[in-house]
């Protein structure tokens, strides 16, 4: 059963004629991990802002269709409870540090303080979750003096902290370097294991492939494909619309060409090696 599901939805901001999102309809269940790729300015991020309630509460704007979280119509949900709900870690950290606490640990305590959680049990679970993430080291830090990637941890820190069931995240990697990018795909693979909704975007692609169950390509404010990972990242001719697939899939393209097959298309690098091992014996 679905548990995010929009149907027919177009979405205009105000002040726009262009809608920012197209007759889009899909559906998300709980316990899953949603791959957003897609063009930049395809409706990503708006996609974003309304699974999150952002719109139209906030954004208003035009909003036609049908948009249900739990069985219960978007614009009728109280969005500070919806808050604490659905998580939203933004692009930019930047954005996300309230600029309020003097050090880490007050910055990630500040959401569950607002919720009335506590004392004891707010010290408990900042610790827990900085071991987690590995930002214990952080905690007496000023968070307004951080890194991108270490502000990015620490976005996620307050996030996670609220204890949501689903995890909306808008391209978290794109300040960090590959160590950084691992880490953050480490966090979000445990926030799945423990039973987390995941929707993320996000620009790489053999990532996504390693970790998420489907794919949504959007292009033009329009979704035009979704599917399991496997299915969508295998449509060659989503190349001609300008959408990156795995080096696997491309390499499996390749190969063909020199006459020499593989049982299937891989997306991820330990199924590329295991048939390509498999050929060898």
């Amino acid at each position: 059963m679905a548990y995010i599901e929009l149907k027919d939805v177009t979405y205009t901001y105000p002040l726009v004629k262009e809608p920012a999102l197209k007759n889009i309809t899909a559906s998300f269940e709980k316990g899953k991990f949603y791959g957003i790729i897609g063009e930049n300015a395809g409706g990503k991020t708006t996609l974003c802002n309304l699974i999150r309630g952002l719109i139209p509460h906030f954004y208003k704007g035009k909003l036609k269709g049908e948009v249900t979280i739990d069985g219960q119509d978007l614009r009728e949900l109280d969005i500070d409870i919806l808050a604490t709900q659905i998580g939203y870690i933004f692009q930019n950290p930047f954005t996300q540090i309230s600029g309020v606490k003097k050090s880490v640990f007050e910055e990630i305590a500040l959401g569950m303080e607002n919720l009335g959680i506590p004392k004891q049990e707010i010290i408990e679970r900042v610790f827990e979750i900085a071991k987690v993430l590995n930002i214990e080291n952080l905690l007496q830090n000023n968070p307004n003096a951080l890194s991108g990637g270490q502000r990015q941890k620490v976005a996620f820190a307050s996030i996670i902290a609220m204890d949501s069931d689903t995890f909306v995240i808008d391209e978290p990697t794109s300040q960090l370097d590959p160590d950084g990018t691992a880490g953050i795909f480490e966090i979000i693979h445990t926030l799945k294991e423990q039973g987390k909704t995941i929707i993320l975007v996000e620009h790489k692609i053999d990532l996504l492939a390693e970790y998420a169950d489907e794919i949504l390509v959007l292009q033009g404010g329009e979704l035009i494909k979704k599917g399991s990972t496997q299915e969508v990242l295998t449509d060659f001719s989503l190349l001609d619309r300008g959408v990156m697939l795995p080096h696997t899939a491309l390499f499996y393209r390749e190969l063909e060409k020199t006459g020499k097959k593989l049982d299937h298309v891989p997306v991820t690098r330990n199924d590329c090696m295991k048939q390509l091992r498999d050929r060898l014996v």
